[in-house]
């Protein structure tokens, strides 16, 4: 499907969960993970990340704060939540100020979080071709102006 492997961070507070899901899928994808939203914020400064995966539940940073502030800087990677809580708001809140992609009960199933990876990773690629069009549609529509404004001086 990719020349390279699809970049996944995983942030969560509990080590445990992160040898887990590292342990889980390293073979398939670039796991990268960190155990709190300033970490993984550092993470995101110097790595190209796909696809951003993260806890609810965690100390100085809840899952849909870290998200907004990765919103403030990292528009591309789709972003997944996940809980281990009954907690309609945060999931509320999630959609509405962390624009998430998904969202998924903890403890995860292996199965069905590969599937959301697969098709976040999907929805991401069809944003970056959008915008590489978008951004050809602009150079195209300057020259086209240019030609004009060319013309109109001749």
């Amino acid at each position: 499907m990719q020349a390279s492997k699809i970049t996944v961070l995983y942030v969560d507070d509990e080590e445990n969960n992160l040898f887990s899901f590292k342990a889980t899928f390293r073979l398939k994808y670039k796991v990268l993970t960190a155990i709190s939203g300033d970490e993984a914020l550092k993470i995101l400064a110097t790595t190209q990340v796909h696809i951003i995966i993260t806890d609810q539940r965690m100390p100085e940073m809840t899952g849909v704060e870290f998200l907004e502030k990765v919103l403030e800087k990292f528009h591309d990677p789709m972003r997944i939540l996940l809980t281990g809580y009954a907690d309609m708001t945060a999931v509320v809140d999630a959609v509405n100020k962390g624009k998430i992609f998904h969202y998924l009960a903890k403890p995860w199933n292996e199965d069905e979080l590969d599937l959301t990876i697969t098709r976040a990773y999907e929805k991401y690629l069809e944003k970056a071709l959008l915008k590489e069009m978008n951004q050809n549609l602009e150079v195209s529509n300057d020259q086209l102006e240019f030609l004009l404004r060319q013309r109109l001086l001749s």
